[in-house]
């Protein structure tokens, strides 16, 4: 089975750090696991399972190329299509990337690529000690479902259950807004501290 089409590439970022975000191809797989491993050194994806979720057609991958084609960051969403929810597959910014938003604009392209395929409710998990992470979901409606004790290991670190509610879809290239106000939990401005890479997990949920 092939990959599900990817939204429209478009430019990002300023004169500085210009990138392209686009669908993530075959051949991104060499960089998304660089970063992968690097980002999650105790509990990386596998190259060959990677590999299987760019190439599911029940999935989405988005990543952040530089110029010369270095993927800067990338993330991925399981989201059949009219399935009515999905879940947030895994998400990480390059080190030398992040501080740029970029963390933030890949979650919120995810939201809008699975309202495009019908979900209303997007999940996620997170470890319990990456109030980073925990806050710039929230910023973008996320809020805390459940508790997935010991779920990260071999630290044993506790999974927070994020979820989203998901409006009606928007335009390829616009963000969605949850149903109801976001909840942030104080920690500032989260594009002035974005780091997501620690919110994967073997299993594959973001």
């Amino acid at each position: 089975m092939s990959a599900a089409p990817a939204p429209a590439a478009r430019r990002i970022g300023d004169p500085d750090h210009p990138a392209l975000l686009r669908g993530a191809e075959r051949g991104d797989l060499d960089g998304i696991m660089r970063i992968e491993r690097d980002s999650f050194p105790r509990d990386a994806w596998s190259e060959r399972a990677m590999a299987a979720d760019l190439d599911s057609e029940y999935t989405g991958y988005l990543v952040i190329a530089g110029e010369d084609g270095t993927v800067l960051g990338y993330g991925g969403v399981l989201a059949p299509e009219r399935s009515g929810d999905a879940d947030i597959q895994t998400i990480a910014v390059a080190d030398a990337a992040r501080g740029r938003g970029w963390g933030r604009l890949l979650v919120s392209e995810l939201m809008a690529l699975a309202a495009g395929r019908g979900a209303r409710e997007l999940f996620l998990e997170v470890r319990e000690d990456n109030p980073v992470a925990q806050g710039l979901y929230r910023s973008l409606g996320f809020e805390q479902i459940a508790v997935r004790p010991g779920y990260y290991q071999p630290e044993g670190v506790d999974a927070l259950v994020m979820r989203a509610r998901l409006a009606a879809p928007a335009r390829s290239g616009t963000p969605v807004a949850p149903l109801g106000p976001p909840r942030n939990e104080g920690i500032g401005d989260p594009d002035d501290r974005d780091d997501t890479s620690d919110t994967d997990d073997s299993t594959g949920a973001a």
